[in-house]
């Protein structure tokens, strides 16, 4: 299991009012067939969650996710390297959000087996030009950058410092 650090002040707002994001959750019933209840606000940050995984075309029907406070873990076993890698970070990249943790399958999407995915958190003043002068060795290599980070990204110059993107390779 990996778990990836994200900016938890930055990125997209999907959990609503502050004051909503903080209520205290009611008190449960006992939970059936064994599992452990889940409190209505956690419940709505999960709903949350799948709906932006929706808008992004990102939700599978065997994407399920945990959540425990800022921390989200993904499970899905059929999403290859590749979307589980969009879906960490589109999901990292929610304002609430400090931690990401997933199973990355072996291989796909060019990843060499155990390889380790690229992510580099973007800070005030940078561009994708730069981040690709960085990373690819050629700032017109930007585009690469942006079409790893498509559904997420929209505009080559929309991206915000705090937020994480992929970086591919190869």
């Amino acid at each position: 299991m990996a778990i990836w650090d994200f900016v938890k002040d930055a990125g997209k707002s999907v959990f609503g009012k502050a004051e909503a994001a903080e209520a205290k959750p009611a008190s449960q019933p006992a939970a059936a067939a064994g599992k452990p209840a889940q409190d209505p606000d956690t419940a709505r940050k999960v709903a949350a969650l799948k709906a932006e995984l929706r808008a992004l075309n990102l939700d599978k029907d065997d994407v399920h996710l945990t959540l425990r406070g800022d921390t989200v873990r993904i499970d899905s076993k059929g999403a290859d390297r590749e979307t589980l890698e969009k879906l960490v970070l589109a999901v990292g990249n929610i304002e609430g959000i400090a931690k990401v943790e997933a199973d990355l399958p072996e291989t796909g999407a060019g990843a060499e087996a155990g390889q380790a995915p690229v992510f580099h958190t973007v800070k005030k003043g940078e561009t994708l030009s730069a981040i690709a002068k960085a990373y690819l060795g050629n700032a017109s290599k930007y585009n690469a950058i942006f079409e790893a980070n498509r559904p997420m990204l929209t505009d080559p110059d929309k991206i915000y410092p705090g937020q994480t993107l992929r970086i591919p390779q190869g």
